[in-house]
Order: C-alpha cells, then sequence, then structure tokens
C-alpha cells in the first residue's frame, strides 16, 4: 500500500510538545548583569582612585580652597609585572600636579598638593619669582604672582631670590642643616628619587624651598577631576589629629544646609591640568 503521508494519531498522541523555557525572574537579571559591574566599580574606587580635599590656597588659581577631588593612585606607581601593558603607567613629568605625603616629619601624616618644577638632576633657583631650571626662565601660565589668602609680601628676596637671597623663615631645620650640600653654583640640585615641587600661588606657598624634596616614595598620585567644590574658607580645615567628633559633625551639618548656595556647580567634574 501505499505509504501516506499523515502522522500516526496513536503515535503522537504519547508525544509532549517541548516545555518553555522559564524566564528568570527581573531581580536575578538584575543581579547578573550588575554584579560584576559593581565589583568592578568598588575594585577601582578602592586600589586606583582616591579622594582629597584641598584645605589651603597653595595652589590657586589651579586648585581652590574646599575642591574635592578624585586622585589616580596608578598612573605613577611602580609598574606592575602582570599589568604593565594594561594600566596607565607612565613618569613623573615637569609640571605634573602630584599628592604626597608630607616629607616633614612634625606633620606625619598630612597629604599635600603641588606641582612638580624639578626632576631628579635638575638644577632650580628663582630670580625675582622667576623659576629657572637648568639655567632657563620657566614660563608658568598656571602660577599666581599676587598673594591670595595670606599675608604675604610682594617680594621677599628670600623667598623670590631664593636660595640665594638669604635665610627664608618658617624653613624647617632639617632642610636649613641640610640644604648646603645640594646647592651648587647657585642652584639646587635635585637628588635621585626625589623631587621639588612648589604651589601654583607661589607668595603663600609652603613647599620644596622650605623643607627640601618629595621622595618618591612619599607620592600617592596624581589628581584628575574636581568632583565637588565647597566654597569655604583655610580656617575652616583643621590640622590632622587636631579635630573633635562635634566640630566636625558641626561642619558636617554646615555643608549639607549651605551645600545648594555654597557649591561650586562650575567647577563640578572639572578636569585638572
Amino acid at each position: 500500500m501505499p505509504s501516506s503521508s499523515r502522522s500516526n494519531p496513536r503515535r503522537e498522541a504519547g508525544k509532549q510538545p517541548p516545555a518553555a523555557k522559564k524566564s528568570k525572574p527581573l531581580s536575578e537579571n538584575l543581579i547578573r548583569v550588575w554584579a560584576p559591574t559593581l565589583v568592578a566599580a568598588l575594585f577601582i574606587i578602592t586600589f586606583n582612585v582616591q579622594a582629597f580635599e584641598i584645605p589651603s590656597s597653595s595652589m590657586e588659581k589651579t586648585l581652590l580652597i574646599g575642591d574635592h577631588l578624585l586622585v589616580d593612585r596608578i598612573r605613577f606607581a611602580p609598574r606592575s609585572k602582570y599589568l604593565g601593558g594594561l594600566l596607565p603607567y607612565r613618569p613623573i613629568h615637569h609640571g605634573d600636579i602630584i599628592v604626597f605625603m608630607t616629607p616633614v616629619k612634625s606633620e606625619k601624616g598630612m597629604h599635600l598638593v603641588k606641582r612638580v618644577i624639578g626632576l631628579p638632576g635638575d638644577r632650580i633657583k628663582l630670580v625675582n619669582g622667576v623659576v629657572y631650571r637648568n639655567g632657563k626662565p620657566l614660563r608658568e601660565p598656571y602660577v599666581m604672582h599676587r598673594p591670595v589668602d595670606c599675608n604675604a609680601a610682594v617680594f621677599d628676596p628670600a623667598r623670590d631670590d631664593w636660595p640665594n637671597g638669604g635665610p627664608l623663615e618658617e624653613t624647617t631645620q632639617r632642610w636649613a642643616n641640610t640644604q648646603d650640600q645640594y646647592i651648587q653654583n647657585g642652584q639646587v640640585v635635585v637628588p635621585p628619587e626625589h623631587y621639588f615641587v612648589m604651589g601654583d600661588n607661589r607668595m603663600c606657598s609652603w613647599d620644596s624651598r622650605y623643607w627640601g624634596f618629595v621622595p618618591q616614595a612619599n607620592i600617592i598620585g596624581r589628581p584628575e577631576v574636581v568632583y565637588w567644590s565647597y566654597r569655604s574658607q583655610a580656617s575652616q580645615y583643621e590640622p590632622p589629629g587636631t579635630g573633635n567628633i562635634g566640630a566636625n559633625a558641626e561642619s558636617w551639618l554646615s555643608e549639607l544646609w549651605h551645600f545648594p548656595s555654597r557649591t561650586r556647580w562650575k567647577r563640578t567634574f572639572h578636569v585638572i591640568h
């Protein structure tokens, strides 16, 4: 008999249709999508980025009192053996802004932000407030040449003709005792694995002129962006270890209350140069 193209009802009766895939709950899908992202973000924040706050006017007009920064801790770190080709490592350049632990022993634990003026081997001096590096005057459009938020003289030979203008007040004892060994022909020579740094607000910056060089080991990273800027004054910031819980709580409440009116909105996500 010729074969029939019809399907056999008895044979098909026991056959079950394929079960439809059960869709996973929305919450489970969200966890699967976002969990790796959150883990990566926490890793980056914990190991790659650190937040800092500017408490003084020493870097004006580049950085203002009350600027809150995100600092890249990887860029200037020792190159990793395993991730060296993936992360943006590079050596420190002239003009880089860096965050570092102060080399002044009496202020152990304090973070400072300055601009790198001298690399190892550079010869540095100031003449009438102008920085000379290796015999050539620097063009520094970022520098403030008038006192801002400090009682500084318009011209001070010890400060502005450094190191040849006479004794500089507020010099640390350690730097006063060792400075001469680094001076050659009226210029300070930066030693290996150290850096000479200065603030952009030159008349109000306590920097390498007063306490010497920054060791490579003290450098934390490079500030990249201002994520929030709050209009405030240097007097509102206490040195590390001198504050108390009550004063801190009062400061936080004040910032919360004045957040809309004192936030410098135009500086939000301002990229630092």
